[in-house]
């Protein structure tokens, strides 16, 4: 027999949607706020009654939250305040009726989050009055209470005044009254110690029974979080919405303004790098901002872009190149310097304050200028930065502690980014959540490997140019010996200490001389070797056709040409091997006149498979006589490898037919221009390029190989550099000039 069953929910079912499914009590106040924003409210108060001196809670105390918007009708209250989900707010969206009378877009749409009231407290007044449609700010006649009793329930609603009974959602009832206006009438109030004249309309919230426990500190945090409601960053923010904290009737507005001055100085003042005015372009997809108030454009296209870890690992689990659904956005960022110590410039260190609000205060997402919870909160990694950190290196990304900023999305213009049940966070729907995290990652990350490595750079550098140019050690040795010179004895201890100084200091340099060598042995093994392997690969390939040959019995003269063919691919690994050797340090030592082209035939013939694979076309071009220097095997492998290596991997991020690495050699200089026609270095790169630790290629680049290559050439005053004039450039991407000592070079 075929019968129709009704759903019939449990009462606990509130217990749920309000208590279980709202984070805390911070979060349950701002979905009170957010119906207030979306009744056009101008101003929310929130009351804190007869709590104790420590704000512990007592049988007495009460929460109150009033404000002035449109409140609510009768009809209103009994068709859709009382009734879970309510499809109202949603059918206005649809309707393209999401924007309120003030020019607000409507936040709420799940018509839950008046349950958040059960998350305070169990028993609860509802007192409201609607303004009278086509008016300015005219109430109805009547104003409308409802009054939850819900204290003699459990708090999962299976029991009733000590009874175990198994409540159903539809035998709780809501008393409900109306009466002529008492409550909400238009009369003067105080806000913030300042006369107003409430308006008849709004409404008010009494919430006794109160869960949760409280405090000053509680408090304290709970109106920071509502100042950054609208933006903790700007002060020139439109919208005339107010919120305003009170307990006992003492407001609390102070530690708004006290709060606004302090970001101000810490966002303006103190952080190193400051990323305004920046809108991400779905269309050219490309993100232009300014920072430090410069402008720049940033295609996420670019070379750069696509060797940082998050680009690739993207187009690892898809297979594609990033193709963006999520709509276009703004954002802004604020990155800080966390380290301690003398290094960090003056006006950029972090008092413990600070350092403070910065971890208080991380990235946050802002739909229609009101605030996505729980993103921003200290302890939400909602852009996978920490698991980035942990899962490759820190030292690519920068830490949720040091970047604070925000994001702004809208209903319009990014309808693919839907917020989830709870109103806390995104609906990972479909890729398009993602992809939106997936920018923002990359942007931060091109942040990191760029602008602030050059800070640190920088920074650095000018520490070292203040030592040196001082000449501190020596310069405290003087003043010191100044100080004993009426002592012979204490001066010819002084002399044998700065003896064991310089003593010390050489051999010191030596040692940084050889790890240097060994670094670059390690960058130039890992080309010379990956051809290695190939032809080794490609041997046991040969190898396993001949045992099968043998098995079948073939004709003798197909051994013999397979066998042939292994021996010469053993004659190019040998080969190979015996320039392996040349790189280690016995050899490093041996300096010689070498012959500059012999080193680039033997690599280009190293490279000769990889530059084919990616259809690169290599040019030697000599000019005059061939240039000999006076050096060791190791120092030209080294350097010219990197330069391969380089121009390979820039050159695979181009979509060009016409791939091209052009060598010229002038004799008559003494002088290599290596030149490829990739993307070049940018103009940010020029002055950080022969930097240590500084690379474009994201987490796969090391930051050392050109550094390594100019220290080795500087050993014997032979140099390289960015081409500087339009005839040293042969090619439109990077252009590297090396010249050579001409005092011991024989020719």
């Amino acid at each position: 027999m075929t019968e129709s069953l009704k759903i019939r929910p449990y009462a606990r079912l509130l217990t749920m949607l309000g208590d279980q499914l709202i984070t805390n009590e911070q979060v349950a106040l701002f979905e009170i706020i957010k119906n207030a924003y979306d009744a056009d409210a101008q101003w929310v108060k929130i009351s804190f009654e007869n709590f104790e001196d420590d704000l512990s809670i007592t049988p007495d105390s009460k929460i109150i939250i009033e404000d002035d918007g449109d409140g609510m009708s009768e009809q209103i209250i009994k068709d859709h305040w009382l009734n879970p989900a309510t499809p109202e707010k949603k059918r206005r969206r649809e309707q393209k009726r999401e924007m309120t009378e003030l020019g607000r877009i409507i936040q709420g749409e799940k018509g839950i989050g008046r349950f958040s009231l059960l998350k305070l407290g169990s028993n609860i007044r509802v007192t409201t009055r609607a303004r009278i449609k086509g008016t300015s700010y005219e109430g109805e006649d009547t104003e409308q209470i409802l009054t939850y009793n819900f204290g003699k329930y459990g708090d999962e609603f299976l029991t009733e005044d000590g009874k175990n009974k198994d409540l159903y959602l539809d035998e709780l009832s809501v008393t409900y009254d109306k009466r002529q206006p008492e409550t909400i009438v238009a009369k003067n109030i105080l806000l913030n110690n300042k006369n107003i004249i409430r308006k008849p309309c709004g409404t008010k919230i009494e919430i006794c029974a109160l869960k949760g426990t409280w405090n000053n500190k509680i408090i304290e945090k709970l109106y920071q979080n509502f100042a950054k409601l609208t933006s903790p960053f700007n002060e020139d923010n439109d919208i005339d919405f107010t919120l305003y904290v009170e307990k006992d009737g003492l407001t609390l507005e102070w530690l708004r303004s006290q709060y606004a001055k302090d970001m101000d100085v810490l966002l303006n003042e103190v952080s190193v790098i400051q990323i305004k005015n920046g809108i991400y372009n779905e269309d050219t997809r490309s993100f232009s901002y300014t920072q430090n108030g410069n402008p720049y454009l940033l295609s996420i296209d670019d070379p750069v872009i696509k060797g940082l870890y998050p680009y690739k690992k993207y187009k690892s689990q898809y297979k594609q190149d990033i193709i963006t659904k999520c709509g276009s956005f703004k954002f802004e960022f604020y990155i800080f310097d966390f380290s301690r110590g003398k290094d960090v410039p003056a006006k950029h260190k972090l008092t413990d304050t600070q350092r403070k609000t910065v971890r208080e205060n991380r990235i946050y997402l802002y739909r229609d200028n009101v605030r996505v919870f729980p993103y921003g909160d200290p302890d939400d990694d909602w852009l996978q930065i920490d698991v980035m950190r942990g899962v490759v290196s820190a030292g690519y990304f920068l830490s949720n502690d040091q970047v604070m900023g925000r994001i702004d999305i809208s209903q319009s213009g990014n309808p693919n980014l839907k917020d989830k049940t709870s109103r806390e966070g995104l609906i990972e729907d479909g890729e398009n959540t993602k992809d939106f995290i997936t920018l923002i990652q990359l942007f931060l990350a091109y942040i990191r490997a760029k602008s602030y490595a050059q800070y640190k750079i920088d920074t650095l550098n000018r520490n070292k140019q203040d030592i040196f140019a001082k000449k501190k050690v020596q310069q405290n040795l003087d003043d010191f010996r100044e100080l004993i010179r009426d002592n012979p004895i204490a001066c010819k201890k002084l002399d044998e200490v700065e003896i064991l100084y310089q003593t010390e200091r050489t051999e010191l340099q030596n040692r940084v001389n050889i790890v240097e060598e060994l670094a670059g042995l390690g960058l130039s093994i890992g080309v010379t070797t990956h051809d290695l392997l190939s032809f080794i690969d490609k041997s046991n390939g040969m190898l396993d056709i001949l045992i099968k040959d043998f098995v079948r019995r073939p004709e003798e003269e197909q051994v013999l040409n397979r066998l042939n063919t292994i021996r010469g691919i053993q004659a190019v690994v040998h080969d190979q091997v015996r320039d392996i050797q040349s790189l280690f340090t016995a050899s490093k030592r041996r300096r010689k006149a070498i012959n500059v082209r012999d080193i680039l035939e033997k690599l280009i013939n190293i490279y000769n498979q990889i530059l084919v694979k990616d259809c690169i076309s290599i040019n030697l071009i000599p000019i005059g006589a061939s240039i000999k220097v006076n050096t060791t095997d190791a120092v030209l492998w080294q350097v010219f490898i990197n330069l391969f290596d380089n121009a390979v991997y820039w050159l695979r991020t181009v979509n060009q037919l016409d791939k091209k690495i052009w060598i010229r050699l002038d004799g008559t200089k003494n002088q290599v221009i290596f030149s490829d026609n990739g993307p070049g270095i940018a103009d940010v790169d020029k002055n950080y390029i022969f930097e240590p630790f500084y690379s474009g290629k994201g987490e796969t680049g090391k930051g050392l190989g050109l550094y390594i290559a100019r220290q080795l050439l500087e050993r014997d005053d032979n140099s390289i550099n960015l081409a500087s004039t339009e005839s040293e450039k042969l090619l439109s991407g990077a252009n590297f000039v090396i010249n050579f000592y001409e005092g011991d070079d024989e020719k």
